[in-house]
């Protein structure tokens, strides 16, 4: 049961090209993000299409596969954990972040 802790698997489309920062060390790091849709039909009947948006962070040779193969619009497959961190804005303002860190990236479609 380990295994299941912490998981997450997504299929969507990118929301634009990912940003790919080069570390010091020459790693890689990118960053995008990811559409899920559902669609349901609500009490009169009527079909919704409900969009949720997902950050996704990913590291080394997965951020290389982003970076060589991904672009806005391609729809893949992700798989990684939840990571929540924050940060403190210039003005003092405390910020809280949940992302997808990517440890698998499957490329769907066309």
């Amino acid at each position: 049961m380990n295994a299941l802790r912490n998981r997450v698997q997504l299929i969507g489309n990118l929301g634009q090209d990912p940003e790919v920062t080069v570390l010091e060390g020459g790693g890689r790091l990118a960053r995008f993000s990811l559409a899920t849709n559902e669609t349901y039909r609500n009490g009169e009947g009527e079909k919704v299409t409900d969009t949720q948006w997902h950050q996704v962070v990913a590291w080394g040779k997965t951020a290389e596969i982003a970076e060589n193969y991904l672009n806005k619009g391609k729809e893949v497959a992700v798989e990684g954990k939840l990571i929540h961190r924050h940060y403190d804005t210039a003005e003092g303002q405390r910020k809280y972040v949940t992302e997808v860190r990517c440890t698998e990236l499957l490329l769907l479609g066309k």
